[in-house]
């Protein structure tokens, strides 16, 4: 009774169905009465030449002429009822065939199907929904982010307002809910004033509309926009916005971050309570040639070393790790030990070539807002003359071409960071620039995270995916975590000790080679130990910190039955800078 009811709920005349079932029921009156008189009429011609049959006989008769099977059994002998016979056939034909097969499809069929198919994408959530996130729009960021929230166990919900786009994202396996993105009703319908956040990632004209609406409904649900324009940012704000992201000044920061050979001092990337996660490059530093061992930094600066980044590549910190002049370290430690760093090493080599950004959308003026803060100079290589700021610091030209580059001083260039929207744009210029200089840092910028490993194969030392940066930003957002994107593809992430593995030496667990993750520090009662060695306990109570990539992220979750820590990690843009002081060459421990 209840699939009865379910699959017949779609004709109940309401609203808009009212009118065509009225027009159904009218065609089907139409064709019953012509059939009745065509049956009539049959009687009377039949009698006027002397033939007399049953009224079964006349509508079968009807029947037959008018669906033009015909089978002949009964005929008219006169003209006028061949004539007669000429007029069903052909309104049959008509009805029959033309109006009858429309209209059964679109009163009918078409409704039917219409309602098979809003079944299929719901229009709500189940009213003890809580905890959930909500998603506006489907793009590459909400794509990756999905996929984040899967892996973390989270449950969230994206509104789609197109009926054959919810369905083929449903067909796809992703959660949707069927509804306007700008009606009340829908974030009723979802259970907005119980869920975790919602994020709005289109463009910033419909997220202050998103914004604006969710606020009138629910004064307490975190709102999370990202923002295109420098311009928008208040405006969001305004309309509600718990945080406003500028993706842009992300990827800008980080591109920045990202360049070896113009300084040597430390660019923290994020931060774990008191704990600092930084990145220095070592060129032209005493560090040059020495191993991790030789270096002494845990002496001379209390920092530990828990990676090292090579020409793109991440290799985990030993003591016999090799620092050469392509290495980015990777460090750990108190605000005051990255001090202490800085006053050792940040003297040394800033490079006296101008850095190339190709490309002066958002993300390359970003950039290079980044690189006059730590007073790095550059060029802008731009084809578009709207988007020259500045004579002095772009080249108007094509940055495939050669002598466009020469002028930007490709030749003395540390770096060349390709921030062009379009991934194809992206690959090709990689491949020039590679062709061009073997030896100078390229970093790219990926839209999409696809996209990624085919930069890498073309000849980019770093990549950074927008998707990536946008996902990884609102998690801090939704969780304040135990993740920290460090680059694409590789986290620093915060789990509670797993009872698996409380009580053991870390010697005896056998992490790295189980799951391909290496635990970089242990929290206990407050306190740090960075870089735990294989004698190293596990307390019973307290958090793990360890460096992974994705899947071997997923791995240690699945591997050890813990869940990511919900403890605030602060963004690169806004994590505190270390003080620094100068330390001259002649005093230098390593010189």
């Amino acid at each position: 009774m209840k699939f009865f009811t379910s699959e017949f709920t779609p004709f109940i005349p309401t609203g808009s169905r009212r009118r065509n079932v009225m027009l159904l029921l009218r065609f089907l009156a139409v064709l019953l009465l012509l059939m009745s008189t065509y049956t009539v009429l049959f009687h009377v011609l039949m009698a006027a030449e002397g033939q007399e049959h049953s009224w079964i006989t006349g509508l079968y008769w009807t029947l037959t002429v008018m669906s033009t099977l015909g089978f002949g059994d009964i005929t008219f002998h006169s003209d006028i009822g061949r004539a007669f016979s000429i007029v069903v056939l052909l309104s049959g034909m008509v009805f029959l065939l033309i109006l009858l097969p429309f209209t059964f499809i679109e009163f009918f069929y078409a409704p039917w199907m219409q309602a098979q198919s809003e079944a299929r994408a719901p229009r709500s959530l189940p009213p003890g929904t809580k905890d959930h996130i909500i998603l506006t729009s489907y793009d590459p960021v909400s794509m990756l982010l999905i996929q984040r929230l899967e892996q973390y166990g989270y449950q969230y919900a994206l509104l789609v307002g197109d009926l054959q786009e919810a369905l083929r994202l449903h067909d796809l396996g992703i959660k949707v809910v069927f509804g306007a993105v700008d009606r009340p009703e829908t974030y009723q319908a979802v259970q907005v004033t119980q869920a975790a956040m919602v994020a709005a990632t289109g463009n910033d004209m419909v997220n202050t509309n998103i914004a604006f609406t969710v606020r009138e409904i629910s004064a307490s649900v975190p709102i999370v926009t990202t923002a295109d324009s420098v311009e928008s940012v208040d405006i969001l704000n305004l309309a509600g916005s718990t945080n406003v992201l500028r993706l842009p000044e992300l990827m800008g920061e980080a591109n920045a971050r990202r360049i070896s050979g113009v300084d040597a001092r430390t660019h923290v990337i994020g931060q774990f309570d008191n704990l600092f996660i930084a990145e220095a490059t070592a060129s032209g530093t005493p560090l040059v040639g020495k191993t991790l061992a030789q270096s002494r930094l845990r002496e001379y600066a209390g920092v530990s070393v828990i990676g090292l980044w090579k020409r793109g590549q991440f290799e985990a910190a030993t003591r016999d790790s090799l620092i050469d002049a392509n290495t980015i370290l990777v460090l750990a430690g108190t605000k005051d030990q990255l001090s202490r760093y800085d006053e050792l090493f940040c003297i040394y080599h800033v490079s006296g070539g101008r850095v190339i950004i190709i490309g002066a959308g958002r993300v390359g003026r970003a950039t290079a807002r980044a690189l006059e803060k730590r007073e790095v100079d550059y060029r802008i290589v731009e084809q578009v003359p709207s988007r020259i700021r500045n004579s002095e610091k772009y080249i108007l030209g094509s940055a495939a071409d050669v002598a466009t580059l020469e002028q930007a001083g490709i030749q003395d260039a540390p770096a060349i960071l390709i921030t062009v929207h379009d991934d194809d744009t992206n690959i090709y210029l990689t491949l020039y620039c590679r062709r061009l200089r073997p030896d100078v840092q390229i970093i790219s910028r990926s839209t999409l995270e696809r996209n990624v490993s085919t930069l890498n194969r073309a000849g980019a030392d770093f990549v950074l995916s927008y998707a990536s940066m946008g996902a990884g930003a609102i998690l801090e957002s939704l969780q304040g975590s135990g993740v920290l994107m460090l680059a694409e593809g590789l986290n620093i992430c915060e789990t509670e000790v797993s009872p698996i593995l409380a009580g053991k030496r870390l010697g005896e667990t056998d992490i790295t080679r189980r799951t391909g993750c290496n635990i970089i520090a242990l929290r206990e009662n407050g306190s740090l130990i960075l870089n735990p060695d294989a004698s190293t306990v596990i307390p019973k109570e307290g958090q793990v910190i360890f460096i992974a990539s994705t899947e071997g992220e997923k791995r240690f979750l699945d591997e050890y039955k813990v869940r990511l820590v919900t403890r605030k990690a602060v963004s690169p843009l806004h994590a505190p800078r270390p003080r620094r002081r100068w330390l001259e060459p002649k005093n230098h421990p390593l010189s």
